[in-house]
């Protein structure tokens, strides 16, 4: 399998046309891009494309390799760039961090201003998912660094503790009966109609403290980033547990967020694969943070 006939076959992807994809991106001739991806499905064994109505639409493999072999084409393009700027004096490249939503992007943030005041060519590429999402790109080599909910795999991970700690509460409507509360207790939540984390972690964090509780849940829904499920708070479909400084409840907007008690916080930390080879850039952003941190 070749890298071209990787990107030919995402061409072909995006565009849903081997005609379109062959005239206007890859500018091939037709005949020879239909070669191609017949090859390709030859190859792998499997229909990749329906073909209906001028149209090449994925089946469930096309699909499936459509993900793959973006993560490959990424991967091969992060490298070859990694070793183009290897001999160069001044500092470049791109870091890929990934995390989830958290008030600690702000030291991220600190990091890469003063990062780029000396070195300008760097240039910082954000990936936002939660903490699957984010473990499954950096094992693959697609993310440099991750910024994750303690605790962390310390046998396959090098980390660097954030100050910050985020507080769990629950994000409410202003006219809601709870929103005069001071406080959550695990009672408050029985029966109202709830959005939770979609990541085990968090339901492990509030089995504890929900204790016997916890079947009393109306669980309406799910999310894995809490900005969507802060819409459904506001158009008044429940109420979401999350972390704390994720939405804006200031002014005129029309939620509140309130702290559970007893309350839960949990630590943040940056991680790295262990024995990670870093580019320049990368052990810059290392080193900088560290001091950031330390400030």
């Amino acid at each position: 399998m070749e890298l071209r006939v990787l990107k030919y076959f995402l061409a072909v992807a995006r565009e849903e046309s081997i005609s379109g994809a062959a005239e206007n991106v890859l500018h091939v001739t037709q005949p020879t891009l239909s070669r191609q991806m017949q090859d390709l499905e030859d190859e792998l064994g499997v229909k990749l494309f329906v073909r209906s109505n001028r149209k090449s639409l994925l089946t469930e493999d096309g699909m499936r390799l459509r993900k793959r072999a973006e993560e490959i084409v990424e991967l091969v393009d992060k490298t070859s760039s990694e070793f183009l700027l290897k001999d160069e004096e001044e500092i470049t490249g791109d870091i890929y961090i990934g995390g989830g939503e958290t008030d600690a992007m702000r030291t991220i943030a600190r990091t890469a201003k003063e990062i780029r005041k000396e070195h300008p060519k760097i240039k910082f590429n954000l990936y936002s998912g939660n903490a699957q999402d984010v473990t499954e790109k950096l094992d693959r080599g697609l993310l440099d660094f991750g910024i994750l909910i303690e605790p962390v795999d310390k046998q396959k991970y090098d980390f660097i503790s954030l100050p910050q700690k985020d507080t769990w509460g629950l994000l409410v409507r202003k006219d809601s009966p709870l929103a005069k509360n001071d406080s959550i207790s695990p009672k408050d939540l029985h029966g109202i109609p709830l959005l939770i984390s979609s990541q085990p972690l968090v339901k492990n964090e509030f089995s504890g403290w929900l204790g016997n509780d916890i079947s009393k849940l109306n669980i309406i829904a799910t999310y894995n980033l809490v900005y969507n499920a802060s819409l459904m708070v506001d158009e008044g479909v429940g109420s979401a547990l999350t972390l704390d400084k994720l939405i804006n409840t200031s002014g005129t907007s029309n939620l509140r967020f309130i702290p559970v008690k007893p309350k839960i916080e949990v630590g943040l930390v940056v991680v790295w694969k262990k024995y990670q080879m870093f580019t320049k850039a990368a052990q810059l952003f290392i080193d900088t943070l560290q001091k950031e941190i330390n400030r």
